[in-house]
């Protein structure tokens, strides 16, 4: 280590141990502590100086002292990967795990240049860790405490859209107001409908021995299947109910609530506690939860006449996002509802223009593809589509062309509605992406048998189909065949490893980011050079372990267990893409608001200037991309590049 000039204790001047304490609560995780533990962090304090050139800790594992650069930057080097750096800036901590007693990673850490550093022994670091929650859980999960102090300002900025508003992250099981009416599989039609009149409810929840939900039996039900049926009211509710009713955990937000009731269609849910029936929650219940409503948006799209009625949601979709930022709600359960409304709004497309055309005996599925096929569509997606069909005892081509017509007429209206077309024309209109169940397959398996470069970026595109609307089981047997087919593809695997491994994370040797010139100064694209990183290694995850997920989180979940990863080290990945999610719905929900003020935006919808962050953003969004280096680096070594 290079000699240095350190300043002895500060245990004295009032004026330096309030300057240290000001310059503390700068920044995380300091501005979060109490004074007595600021005052103990700062007369344990040294200050050191380091020249240009200086190397702070060497990569000889030990017990070095926590450093907090006060001016300056630092550049941290893995000794044990070429080129793998990161630039640490003011109000940053290093090294962390020394004071959990874990063994100290092989980095080194170098000045870029002139640089002062505070410093505090590791005994003083144990003591402050034990006396300052805040502290101790940020060193142990720092990740996570800078996600939910960057999700705090979030919101604030959100809220003055939106106005007060109850939140929809407590758990759906705080909705539940009374007992659930309910009854077994045998009990007569009759007394179902007795015990619906006593308890003045319009649904009766069916249960088996366990108090675990089988079924619903609704109004509609008992129009629909008893008195239009003619069924003696003696006939037991298991043979009139809905079987595999709507059922979440006590325990899921009410935010995850309303993007499974937008998914399936469901008008209430079953909520359970440990599998057990403890109430029924309604579209009301959780509609009542929010300003702009989720009913509203649904309601019009069911009751939608034509296009142009449709084309009235996208504005309320928007809104709804805004709303729920604002909330605090994750970027994995936004995307996943604005991606839930925009797959009703298709479905009722498709129901409206379905008549116009001969389909008549035809077996046919349309294809989600690339975010919407992962359910994280953002505001400014465009489409991606496909159609899959099985022909039978029909001509393929003639199916084929039947298809095409609906599918030309679908990709233009879904334009109007606001989601540009394809300009790849990866689109359902497209010949070569409609095609039946065995033409998909011989498709797939010519990518995965001859990897080519442009098979690899199909794949990256097709792989993540998932069924949107029509026969869901041609797509499900379609994504049961590719499980088990690419494992064994090890060329194919090693060539789309080398292709998530050719994109490195933005991060300075300098300054912390790399940036691009582009309009209105330096940016940097959220989704080429962040999120991409993430959703290729997931990617390469769910196919390499045949895993059925399509979204980027799951896949991230599954596929870490599957490598042996702790869960606090599978969450900091998950944690991670998230917040660089978040980050372009605010970025594109800002570039919007420009629009809309009848000036063009600054900048492409992804991309930003990091160094226009604030600062805690700042050190978030350089988390982020570190952890996207360690998934990149575990990618490697479980499959080489």
């Amino acid at each position: 280590m290079a000699r240095r000039r350190a300043a002895a204790p500060m245990t004295a001047p009032p004026l330096i141990l309030e300057a240290t304490i000001r310059f503390m609560r700068a920044h995380e995780p300091f501005v979060r502590m109490t004074r007595p533990d600021l005052e103990f962090l700062a007369s344990r304090l040294q200050l050191a100086y380091h020249a240009v050139g200086a190397v702070l800790i060497d990569a000889i594992p030990g017990s070095w002292p926590l450093h907090i650069i006060q001016r300056g930057h630092v550049r941290a080097t893995d000794a044990g990967v070429a080129g793998a750096a990161t630039v640490l800036g003011p109000g940053e901590c290093f090294p962390l795990p020394v004071a959990a007693g874990s063994p100290l990673p092989p980095m080194r850490y170098v000045a870029t240049e002139d640089v002062f550093c505070f410093e505090l022994a590791v005994a003083d670091y144990a003591t402050l860790c034990s006396t300052s929650a805040v502290f101790a859980e940020f060193c142990s999960q720092s990740l996570a405490a800078l996600t939910r102090q960057s999700l705090g300002q979030v919101q604030r900025q959100f809220s003055a859209r939106v106005g007060d508003q109850q939140t929809l992250l407590r758990p759906v099981g705080e909705l539940v107001r009374r007992r659930p009416v309910w009854c077994g599989a045998q009990t007569p039609v009759r007394a179902a409908l007795e015990a619906m009149s006593v308890g003045r409810v319009g649904t009766i929840a069916i249960v088996d021995a366990d108090d675990r939900p089988t079924g619903i039996f609704t109004l509609t039900d008992l129009m629909e299947r008893v008195v239009l049926a003619g069924v003696d009211l003696a006939t037991p509710v298991a043979a009139v109910m809905t079987h595999a009713p709507g059922t979440v955990d006590e325990q899921v937000t009410a935010q995850d609530a309303l993007a499974t009731m937008a998914e399936k269609r469901y008008h209430q849910l079953m909520i359970t506690a440990r599998g057990r029936l403890m109430g029924v929650v309604s579209e009301r219940d959780l509609f009542a939860l929010q300003r702009v409503s989720m009913q509203s948006i649904v309601d019009t799209v069911r009751m939608a006449a034509d296009v142009a009625a449709l084309g009235r949601v996208a504005a309320d979709i928007a809104a709804l996002a805004d709303n729920l930022i604002a909330q605090g709600a994750s970027a994995e359960s936004l995307t996943h509802t604005i991606t839930s409304l925009n797959d009703a709004l298709t479905v009722r497309l498709f129901e409206l223009l379905a008549p116009q055309h001969d389909l008549t005996g035809i077996h046919w599925c349309w294809l989600s593809l690339g975010s919407e096929g992962r359910r994280e569509q953002t505001i400014a997606s465009d489409q991606d589509n496909a159609l899959v069909f099985e022909a039978g005892d029909l001509d393929v081509e003639q199916v084929r062309q039947r298809l095409l017509g609906f599918a030309r007429a679908a990709n233009h209206a879904l334009a109007e509605l606001g989601f540009p077309l394809c300009s790849g024309d990866i689109m359902a209109r497209n010949p070569a992406h409609c095609l039946s169940v065995v033409e998909w397959r011989l498709r797939f398996a010519g990518w995965l048998r001859e990897p080519t470069p442009d098979a690899l970026l199909a794949a990256n595109i097709f792989f993540d189909f998932r069924a949107l609307a029509g026969e869901e089981t041609l797509a499900g047997s379609l994504r049961s065949w590719l499980a088990d087919f690419t494992p064994g593809s090890r060329l194919f695997l090693r060539l789309l490893v080398a292709n998530a491994l050719s994109v490195e994370p933005p991060l300075g040797m300098v300054r912390s980011f790399v940036t691009a010139v582009g309009p209105g100064g330096a940016q940097l694209d959220l989704k080429a050079h962040g999120t991409r990183l993430f959703v290729d290694a997931a990617r390469v995850l769910a196919l390499a372990f045949g895993l059925s997920a399509t979204g980027t989180a799951q896949r991230l979940r599954l596929g870490a267990r599957r490598l042996g990863l702790a869960e606090r080290e599978s969450g900091a990945l998950v944690e991670a893409f998230q917040f660089l999610q978040l980050l372009r719905l605010r970025t594109q929900r800002g570039q919007l608001d420009v629009a809309a003020e009848g000036g063009a935006p600054a900048r492409p919808a992804n991309a930003i200037d990091p160094y226009a962050l604030n600062e805690l953003d700042q050190r978030m969004l350089k988390e982020s991309l570190r952890q996207a280096r360690t998934l990149q680096k575990l990618l490697e070594q479980a499959f080489g590049r």
